[in-house]
Formats: C-alpha cells, sequence, structure tokens
C-alpha cells in the first residue's frame, strides 16, 4: 500500500495511530521520520514513537534511541538513546542489542565495555540478526574481549553475507579470497558493492586497493565508480 499510494497510505495510518492502534502509531513515527507520503517532522516522529513504546512496542522504544543517537526531532544525545537501547534488549529485541553493542564498543553514552558488546552481538546473531553475525565474526576473527577463532568467526561472516548485509558480504568475500577461492570472493564483493552505502564503499575500496592483488583492480574501479556516483548525488 505505501509503495502504490505512499500519501493515501499515510492517511489511513494516521486514522488508526489517532485511533490507538499500536502498531500503527509507531508506523506513523517511521514514516514521519523519512517522508514517505507526508511531511517529515523529526519533533512529530519522535512523539509518535515515544506514544508507541510508552504502550510496549519495542521497535519504537528502538527508535526512540536512533532518534536520540542521531539528533532527529531531537538534540543528539548518546546517554538517552542507550537507556532507550538498554530498555529495548533487555527486552530481547536484536535491533536493539546491536544498537547498544555499537554504544558500548565505542563508549559513546556508555562506558566502553567490549565484553558486554560482545554479549549483546552474539544474542542478537543468534536471533538472526545478520549485521550482528558479521560484527560477532570480527570480535572472534581479531579475538576482541574473546579468544581469537577465524573458523568461528568465517562461519558468521558467511551466515551474516547469506543473510543479506553487505558488511558481512565483502567480509565473507575476503575471507574466501584468503582461502584462494577466488571467483567465490569476488562474488561476494561484488554482492557488497551492490548494497554498500557510501561510508561502508570508502573504507572498502582501500582495503581492496592495499591487497594489490591484480585480480581485485576491475573490483576497485568499480567500486570507485560507485563512490563518484554516490557523492554526487550527496552534492545534488
Amino acid at each position: 500500500m505505501l509503495d502504490e499510494s505512499p500519501a493515501r497510505a499515510a492517511q489511513a495510518i494516521l486514522v488508526a495511530a489517532r485511533e490507538g492502534v499500536l502498531e500503527a502509531q509507531a508506523l506513523l513515527g517511521q514514516i514521519l521520520l523519512d517522508g514517505q507520503g507526508i511531511s517529515r517532522d523529526g519533533p512529530l516522529a519522535l512523539r509518535w514513537f515515544s506514544i508507541a513504546a510508552g504502550r510496549g512496542h519495542l521497535m519504537a522504544r528502538n527508535m526512540l534511541g536512533r532518534c536520540h543517537e542521531h539528533g532527529w526531532g531531537c538534540t543528539a544525545d548518546a546517554s538517552i538513546a542507550a537507556r532507550h537501547y538498554r530498555q529495548a534488549a533487555e527486552a530481547g529485541l536484536d535491533w536493539a542489542m546491536y544498537n547498544y553493542a555499537n554504544l558500548l564498543a565505542t563508549g559513546r553514552g556508555v562506558p566502553e565495555d567490549q565484553g558486554q558488546a560482545l554479549r549483546l552481538y552474539r544474542r542478537a546473531a543468534e536471533q538472526g540478526h545478520a549485521k550482528s553475525m558479521n560484527l560477532l565474526g570480527r570480535y572472534l576473527e581479531e579475538g576482541r574481549a574473546c579468544p581469537a577463532d577465524p573458523v568461528a568467526a568465517a562461519q558468521w561472516y558467511r551466515r551474516s553475507a547469506e543473510g543479506g548485509d553487505f558488511r558481512g558480504q565483502f567480509s565473507h568475500g575476503c575471507v574466501l579470497l584468503a582461502g584462494h577461492r577466488v571467483d567465490e570472493g569476488l562474488a561476494w564483493l561484488r554482492r557488497a558493492l551492490e548494497g554498500g552505502n557510501l561510508n561502508f564503499l570508502r573504507v572498502a575500496v582501500h582495503t581492496l586497493a592495499r591487497a594489490q592483488m591484480p585480480v581485485l583492480q576491475p573490483l576497485v574501479e568499480a567500486y570507485q565508480a560507485r563512490i563518484a556516483v554516490l557523492d554526487q548525488g550527496a552534492v545534488a
């Protein structure tokens, strides 16, 4: 419905939210944040997320954390974001576990705690959260807050890649290249290119270029071309 007629769908969601439909209240916050079928309004999105979160909607609670972390509709405050993430994570939401772990891993809004971050990434990964799978793999590969286990790391990278995370696809591709499974590795690196955002692509292209492998040169050029397109779009 949103794809076919965003404005009409937004109106229906607004009516349902005002009538007290919990899922509509959370969804209204999201479309107000995105400006999908309705004028973008960060403060009003925050209000609807607050209403839904207060009624027990875990993803709305997670989105409150996102708003406070990034300053969407409010002044950015990572400590407030952490409280919302923690509450939703403790209630079992994988996305909140991932977001709270990111703050713990970087010491934003909370004291840095790599061990707790690792535990949260693992819990979310075990629930099927693809982004957490990739980061769990990184901890295991690097031996960060745990004994290094490259075999387990490779398994989590593969699961993350198969789950659709572009960073996991890149990690899995690199592991395959290191194991001389070149064709498979290149295929996963191409998939990461297709889905990756600008920040990821900038880091990834440097990683590929540093490898100084002739077989990677066409891919390096493809990454650079994609970065140029996204850069142009950002300026526009």
